[in-house]
């Protein structure tokens, strides 16, 4: 029996986002705090040149600016004698699109019949925010399907999934490729390069559904 894996068990990009700007916000605050106590300044001394209030240099210090911008942070920033980095690390897996599901939808009906079929299924390790696109049992051996509808970056790619496999718990990793021009002209540069991670094509995956089971290794599928 398939069972339609629809509900996300994400939480969600944007509440995460925004739990991520409030605890940020805190401790930036924090740390403008503490400089400019360390600068032996009050808060009425470091908002003149930040060209904004006392009242609000404290609500940013306190982290209960609304909405802080980051010209408001650096301002607040250099005041105290600081400059402002902002970097982003990888956390978890992108926001996907109509196209993206639609992919997904494609590659689960040429699963056999009697397949087990989840989305969005997490790592199994405890605060790993990343999943694998779709998830798919038959007989007793599991897939973590990857599904891209615009390949750009073979060496992210081969990265990304090669860490999945390591850490993902499954039998088999299956790369799903949406079948456009411009997919199938990145893999005719790029096929070898990515060979060793999923060695079986579409036709030898597609042999293996047809016959009730998973591919004994990894593979590419264009749908």
């Amino acid at each position: 029996m398939r069972h339609a894996g629809a509900m996300p068990v994400h939480e969600g990009h944007e509440l995460r986002g925004r739990r991520q700007a409030r605890r940020m916000a805190r401790e930036f605050g924090q740390e403008i705090l503490v400089a400019r106590k360390l600068a032996g300044i009050s808060q009425q001394t470091a908002a003149h040149p930040a060209g904004m209030s006392r009242a609000q240099f404290g609500r940013i210090e306190r982290g209960e600016l609304r909405n802080l911008t980051l010209d408001q942070a650096s301002r607040a920033a250099a005041a105290v004698g600081q400059r402002l980095v902002v970097k982003t690390y990888p956390d978890g897996d992108p926001a996907r699109d109509s196209g993206h599901l639609a992919l997904l939808e494609r590659f689960r009906k040429r699963l056999p019949s009697y397949a087990e079929w989840r989305t969005e299924v997490p790592m199994p390790i405890p605060g790993d925010r990343r999943a694998w696109d779709g998830w798919a049992r038959v007989r007793g051996r599991t897939a973590g399907c990857e599904a891209e509808t615009r390949l750009s970056d073979a060496q992210a790619l081969e990265r990304q999934m090669t860490l999945k496999q390591r850490d993902g718990n499954v039998d088999i990793v299956l790369l799903v490729v949406a079948d456009t021009a411009a997919n199938r002209r990145f893999l005719d540069q790029h096929r070898e390069q990515l060979r060793a991670l999923v060695p079986l094509d579409s036709r030898q995956v597609f042999e293996a559904f047809r016959r009730g089971e998973l591919p004994d290794r990894s593979g590419i599928v264009i749908v």
